[in-house]
C-alpha cells in the first residue's frame, strides 16, 4: 500500500542509511508501547473510580468521554492551525511535536497524585484531558512518522508493527494495572472511604487506596520524561518536504480520507468501549471478580498485539507466501504463550493461579484469524473487510448466547480488531501528498470516537438494565467498516 508523504522523494537531512531508520524506528516503537499502556489503564481505573465515587454505568464511562474527548479538540485546534496559519508539524518538525506531547503527558501524570490525595472526580477527569491532549501530538506526530521510515509499499506493515508494541502495552497494562490497583497497593496504602464513611472494597474484599493509583502514575511521568531526554539526544531523520506548506483545508477534498475518519471514528469508539465495560461485563455475565476479569481482558487487548504483528509479517515484504504463513503461525503461538505466561506469573503472585484451561478457547480464535489473513491476500482494504464482518459475526453471537460462550466472543473480537487502526490509517492517508499532516491530525481527531461511543453504550446499558444487549452499538460500528475495507477507501476524482 502506497502512502506518499509531503516528502514523496524521502528526502532526509544528514544520514539516510538503513541504520538510521531503524534506530528512528525503534525509539518512535517505544512511545507506542507507553501510549496504548496507559490508555487501556483506564480500562482498570473505570471500575475502581466507580466504586469509589459510587457511579453508574453512564458516570463512569465519562473517564473514556474526557480521555478521548481531548484528542478530538487538541486535533481540532491542530487543524485550525493548519489551515490559517500553514500546518504546524511541517514547521517545527516530528521531533519537536513528539518532545512536546511527552513533556505534556509527564505533566498530565503527575496530576493524578493530587487527584487521588483529594478524593476528587472532576481532577480525575481533567487530568485525562490533559493527558489525551499530550497524546493527540504524540499520534499526529507519530503515525505519520512510521510511514515515512522506508518504502511506501510496506507502510502498513510498519505500522502494524509499531501499534503491535502499542498492543503490548495494551495487553500489560491491565495485568500489571490491575494488579498493583486491586491487590498489592490494597494491601499497603490507607484504605478509601465512601460516602457512609466505609472502606471501599474490590470483590475480592480487599481496601482500595489512593496508592493504587499515584504511584503508578508517578512512575508514568518519570518514563515519558526519560523517553523526552532519549529522543531530545538521538539523532532521528528529518524529513524535508520540498513543497511549498499551503494553508486551507485541502486534504478535506480527497473522499477517501473523509470516509476514513468516519472509519476512525467508529473503530476506536467500538474497540474502546467494548474493553471499557469489559470488567463490569464479566461480573455481570458470570461472576468473575475484578482479579479474574482482568486477566481476559489481557488476551482481549493481547489479540490485538497478535494481530498486529501478523499483519506486519502479512503486510511486508515477502518473497514466498509458505514461509510467509509459517512465520504467521509460529508468531501466534508464541505471542499467545507470552500472553499466558505474564497472566499466569501474575496471577500466582496475587495467590490466584490462572489455569491454561481458562484460555484454551482463544485457540479458535486464532485459527479463524489466520484463515482470514489467507483470504485478506495481503491487501489492506480486503483484510479489514474480512475481519469486520468476522467481528459482527462474534458481537452477534455474543448477545443471542450467555455465559462464558458469550463471553468469549467478545474476548475474540480482539483478536480482529488488530490490523484496523493501521490499515485504516495507511488506507485513508494514501496519496494526500503535502495534505498528509493535516489528514493525519483529521484521523487523529477522528479519536473522538473512544469518547462518545462508550458513553453511548454505557447510556444504553443503563436504560436495558445490563450491558449485555447494548453490544447492537458497536455491531453498527463494525458494519460500516466492513463498507470501508470494501468500497469506501477507493480513490475517487476530486475537484481541482
Amino acid at each position: 500500500m502506497a502512502v506518499p508523504s509531503p516528502i514523496s522523494t524521502a528526502a532526509i537531512a544528514g544520514d539516510d542509511s538503513a541504520r538510521n531508520y531503524r534506530t528512528a524506528f525503534i525509539v518512535i516503537t517505544t512511545l507506542f508501547f507507553m501510549w496504548g499502556f496507559i490508555t487501556v489503564l483506564n480500562d482498570i481505573l473505570i471500575p475502581f473510580l466507580k466504586k469509589i465515587f459510587e457511579l453508574d454505568r453512564f458516570q463512569s464511562m465519562f473517564v473514556q468521554f474526557t480521555f478521548f474527548g481531548a484528542y478530538f479538540i487538541g486535533s481540532v485546534i491542530y487543524f485550525v492551525i493548519s489551515v490559517v496559519w500553514g500546518d504546524p508539524m511541517s514547521k517545527i518538525g516530528y521531533k519537536n511535536g513528539l518532545l512536546l506531547g511527552l513533556i505534556i503527558s509527564a505533566l498530565a501524570c503527575v496530576g493524578f497524585y493530587p487527584a487521588a490525595a483529594i478524593k476528587e472526580y472532576g481532577l480525575f477527569l481533567a487530568m485525562l484531558f490533559v493527558l489525551g491532549i499530550g497524546f493527540t501530538l504524540l499520534q499526529i506526530a507519530a503515525n505519520p512518522y512510521v510511514a515515512l521510515l522506508g518504502k511506501p509499499e510496506t507502510a502498513s506493515s510498519r505500522l502494524n508493527l509499531s501499534q503491535a508494541f502499542n498492543s503490548f502495552g495494551t495487553t500489560i497494562a491491565p495485568i500489571i494495572g490491575g494488579f498493583l490497583v486491586f491487590h498489592f497497593f490494597a494491601k499497603i496504602g490507607t484504605p478509601l472511604l465512601n460516602k457512609a464513611g466505609l472502606p471501599v472494597l474490590t470483590d475480592t474484599g480487599l481496601p482500595m487506596t489512593a496508592l493504587g493509583v499515584q504511584l503508578p502514575y508517578l512512575a508514568f511521568a518519570g518514563v515519558f520524561i526519560l523517553l523526552a531526554v532519549l529522543i531530545k539526544f538521538t539523532h532521528l531523520p528529518q524529513f524535508i518536504s520540498h513543497e511549498q506548506v499551503e494553508k486551507g483545508m485541502g486534504a478535506l477534498k480527497y473522499p477517501h480520507l473523509v470516509l476514513g475518519m468516519i472509519a476512525i471514528f467508529v473503530y476506536v469508539g467500538a474497540e474502546v468501549s467494548i474493553g471499557s465495560l469489559f470488567i463490569n461485563y464479566a461480573r455481570e455475565l458470570v461472576g468473575y471478580p475484578e482479579i479474574k476479569s482482568k486477566s481476559f481482558l489481557a488476551f482481549y487487548w493481547g489479540g490485538a498485539m497478535i494481530g498486529r504483528f501478523l499483519g506486519a509479517i502479512s503486510l511486508g515484504e515477502n518473497k514466498s507466501k509458505t514461509s510467509m504463513y509459517i512465520k504467521m503461525l509460529v508468531t501466534a503461538l508464541a505471542a499467545y504463550l507470552l500472553i499466558y505466561g505474564i497472566v499466569y506469573f501474575e496471577s500466582v503472585k496475587s495467590g490466584n493461579p490462572f489455569a491454561f484451561g481458562n484460555v484454551t478457547p482463544f485457540i479458535l480464535f486464532l485459527v479463524l484469524q489466520y484463515i482470514g489473513f489467507i483470504i485478506g491476500k495481503s491487501r489492506a482494504g480486503r483484510t479489514l473487510l474480512v475481519f469486520s464482518i468476522i467481528v459482527v459475526a462474534l458481537l452477534v453471537t455474543t448477545m443471542v448466547t450467555s455465559g462464558e460462550v458469550a463471553l468469549w466472543m467478545v474476548i475474540g473480537v480482539g483478536l480482529f480488531n488488530s490490523i484496523m487502526w493501521s490499515n485504516i490509517f495507511t488506507l485513508a492517508i494514501d496519496d494526500l501528498g503535502q495534505h498528509t499532516s493535516q489528514g493525519s491530525s483529521l484521523l487523529v481527531m477522528m479519536i473522538l470516537g473512544g469518547a462518545l461511543v462508550p458513553l453511548v453504550q454505557g447510556k444504553v446499558a443503563d436504560v436495558m438494565h445490563g450491558y449485555h444487549l447494548s453490544f447492537f452499538i458497536p455491531v453498527v460500528c463494525y458494519c460500516y467498516l466492513a463498507y470501508y475495507g470494501w468500497k469506501g477507501h477507493v480513490h475517487k476524482k476530486i475537484a481541482a
